[in-house]
């Protein structure tokens, strides 16, 4: 796995020597490993974590999750870094998201999206960050590109994500990178589970498929990794 993504970092150009990244993470199994593994490239990293209000005692939990993970994952490292000494910097967003979605009719969906990335861009302003990585894979990409087939698209919907993009709500902001484009979900499982011995949470909207996106994620889970992985690398190519 770090072989992997340090080789997909380095083909893309998405980070430089000395680069300060502000990972997003929400206590799931992609953003967990996305940090960790960042760490054992030898970046510096600050984490942002959004509270949306959208799970009760879930959304509090995945927060308390977080906060736990960020004082205790740097300890796992063979060298710890100077700025490390007190545990991985943490900034943590409360939104009252319902409210924003409804008074600018809005999709929940929709809503939390812009409220995460505007405050993605401020965090990293503030911080000091080259980037603002997020924890989308091959299966992420492969969702992507089925959303956009299904809606009626061109070539620049069938390349789905790109390894490196601009921040869509700011203009002026640090780009976003995508480091884990190159790996499956099960396999990041298999690397917290079974080569790190990292736990995570779970998000239980995602067996939701009221929301389309998780419709589509149920489809995608009657393919084969293979078949996956192919659609993915479609849109790499295009």
């Amino acid at each position: 796995m770090l072989r992997r993504v340090k080789k997909y970092i380095e083909d893309h150009g998405l980070l430089d020597d000395g680069n300060k990244i502000l990972v997003c993470v929400s206590g799931g199994a992609d953003s967990v490993a996305l940090l960790d593994v960042l760490l054992r490239t030898g970046c510096e990293c600050v984490v942002a974590h959004c509270n949306f209000h959208l799970r009760g005692k879930e959304s509090d939990r995945d927060e308390a999750f977080v906060r736990e993970l960020c004082r205790t994952l740097g300890q796992r490292l063979k060298t710890k870094p100077t700025w490390l000494k007190d545990g991985i910097p943490l900034h943590v967003k409360h939104f009252e998201t319902a409210d924003y979605a409804k008074a600018n009719k809005k999709s929940i969906e929709l809503a939390a999206r812009e409220l995460r990335y505007q405050w993605f861009a401020e965090v990293a302003k503030e911080t000091g960050c080259n980037a603002i990585a997020v924890a989308h894979h091959q299966n992420d990409q492969a969702e992507t590109i089925l959303m956009n087939i299904r809606r009626g698209c061109g070539l620049k919907g069938l390349a789905g994500m790109a390894p490196k993009s601009r921040n869509p709500y700011c203009e002026q902001s640090v780009p976003i990178i995508r480091p884990l484009l190159c790996t499956t979900h099960d396999y990041i499982c298999h690397y917290l589970r079974d080569i790190r011995h990292i736990e995570w949470v779970e998000d239980s909207t995602n067996s939701d498929t009221t929301y389309r996106r998780n419709a589509i994620r149920a489809e995608l889970a009657q393919w084969s990794k293979a078949e996956i992985e192919h659609l993915a690398t479609l849109g790499e190519r295009l």
